[in-house]
């Protein structure tokens, strides 16, 4: 049984999950470009759990983009892992199931190792309440998971910090597809450098293959083949996630893909 949800930006997103008929339902705790310390959609967190309990929907939580604790500049890693840490225990407080994670990026003339060994320090030194799910990228030359070669370097790095299975992996299929990656077997790719998927976000793309550009298009409409994408689902078999302009026609269509095989709230 896959759930199907959406990311939500909304005061309500027990109700707004309901609303489309979501299962599971992403959102931020924050505003996503800032730094401020995390806050709960109505204020209370306790409330916030139960509410989803009740529903049965599965919540998730996106960290900040700014977030970034690959880079070399410790004015932006040090704050990174401060916020990372909030953000895991905040999303603990609501029941959260994952908090996602981007895999961030050194700036051009940094080696790259010295970005993963952050990865490293960062996966040693942060508690995880709840899995820590890092994220697929679209674009940048010293991304650390662009590319599967960069992806395998970065599970080293995590695997030698010590991961005891608190730190998973979130699959963009339109990250993926801007990166050069071909979505055909994908999850077995993937799965053989982590071992595990745990969410998909499963998104169409504006651009062409390879383009590194990270711009989301609707399920149908976009530059992947849509029955690609409903195969990468029924591969992985994790919860989804639609990042698209109108998540609400998404996750009914994939509804409908999937034979409606999920908890209806």
């Amino acid at each position: 049984m896959t759930r199907i949800g959406a990311h939500l930006n909304d005061e309500d997103p027990v109700a707004a999950a309901q609303a489309i008929g979501a299962a599971a339902v992403q959102f931020f705790l924050g505003d996503p470009q800032g730094w401020k310390a995390p806050t709960f959609p109505g204020g209370d967190a306790d409330k916030l759990r139960a509410a989803f309990a009740e529903a049965d929907i599965y919540p998730y939580v996106h960290a900040y983009y700014t977030i970034n604790v690959a880079s070399a500049n410790n004015r932006i890693r040090i704050p990174s892992r401060k916020l990372l840490d909030q953000q895991l225990k905040a999303a603990a407080k609501i029941g959260a199931k994952g908090l996602i994670v981007h895999g961030g990026h050194v700036t051009a003339g940094t080696d790259p190792e010295e970005g993963y060994d952050s990865w490293r320090k960062a996966v040693e030194r942060i508690d995880r309440p709840v899995p820590m799910l890092i994220e697929n990228t679209a674009g940048g030359d010293g991304a650390m998971a662009r590319s599967f070669d960069a992806i395998a370097r970065l599970w080293d790095a995590v695997a030698d910090a010590g991961n005891d299975g608190d730190v998973g992996f979130c699959l963009d299929t339109c990250h993926a597809h801007a990166a050069g990656e071909d979505l055909a077997g994908i999850v077995d790719r993937i799965k053989a450098i982590t071992g595990r998927v745990d969410l998909i976000h499963c998104n169409n793309s504006r651009d062409e293959f390879g383009s590194g550009r990270d711009r989301h298009a609707p399920l149908e409409t976009g530059q992947i083949d849509p029955g690609l994408l409903v195969e990468v689902i029924r591969s992985a078999g994790a919860t989804v996630i639609c990042e698209t302009p109108n998540p609400a026609d998404d996750v009914r269509w994939l509804r409908r893909q999937l034979g409606d095989r999920q908890p209806v709230t």
